[in-house]
Parts: structure tokens; sequence; C-alpha cells
């Protein structure tokens, strides 16, 4: 790492710790002693969509956050469960070694998560991810919510 005050191309790591999804080192010049922070980071692959359309767009976290908000409204859900979701499915695609993700295997992920977090957020980001266009369609997701709901009662 270069020194930012006497641009030597090495220092050394005094200190590491973690701090929120990166790590966070201190550092000192090997040659004049100044001592910097620096901050590292996993560096993620390039994840691309494949939307139903047939075209690709890259991976927008903040779109698949901003749905996920939408779903949830005013239910009473921690915000870092949202980013959870979030870090779930880039680590999933990550994991897997996959570059390329259909919005249908996000939008199942993402249902998956919500099924077991909240019912109503489920029932809100099917409705629209599964563009129900009739009021039957919502009646199967709540009967499917209600369904599994008994059959967790009831063992």
């Amino acid at each position: 790492m270069k020194c930012p005050y006497c641009s030597f191309p090495d220092s050394k790591v005094i200190d590491s710790r973690p701090k929120d999804s990166k790590i966070k080192r201190r550092r000192e010049c090997i040659n004049c002693g100044a001592r910097f922070t620096t901050f590292e980071e996993v560096e993620k692959p390039l994840l691309m969509v494949e939307k139903r359309s047939g075209s690709y767009e890259e991976f927008d976290r903040k779109k698949l956050i901003t749905g996920v908000y939408n779903a949830i409204g005013k239910r009473p859900i921690p915000i870092n469960v949202v980013n959870e979701i979030a870090d779930y499915v880039e680590n999933y695609f990550a994991n897997a070694l996959k570059s390329v993700a259909r919005s249908k295997e996000i939008g199942e992920i993402v249902l998956d998560r919500l099924r077991e977090i909240d019912p109503i957020a489920y029932i809100r980001f099917a409705s629209v991810y599964e563009d129900f266009t009739d009021v039957n369609s919502f009646i199967e997701v709540i009967n499917e919510v209600e369904r599994k709901r008994m059959e967790d009662k009831n063992g």
C-alpha cells in the first residue's frame, strides 16, 4: 500500500478489524513512519439479470431493496432484514459462481425469505412479482399462506 504522505510503495499493517462489510486496517509507512487507515472490501463478481423480456441488465441492489421495502410497507420488520435479504441474493449467486441470474430466480428467492419473515409482506411482493391481474390470484396466495400457517401451528 502506497503511503499517502511520502508515496513510499510499502507499509505494514498495525491493526486490522472488521467494520460493516469491510475490513479497516491501520497502517504505518516503513519509510517515514506516518500512520494512515485503509478500508478493504471483497469485490463481488458482476451479476447480470435476464429479464422476462429476454433483455439483460446489471444487477441493481438498490432496485431489489426498494422492491422489498415496498412490500414491507409499514410492517414491523427491522431495516437490517431488508439488507440481509439483498446480501443473501448476492451471495447466493456469487457462491454458485453464476454471472447471470433470471429475474424469476431472484423473485423466488425473495419470496422464500419473505414467506419466513412476514405473510403480509410476502403477499404484497407476490402480487407485484407474479403480476396479479384479478382477485382470485390474491385469494389463492392468501389461502396458501393460511394453509402454511395452519400446518406450522399443528406441527
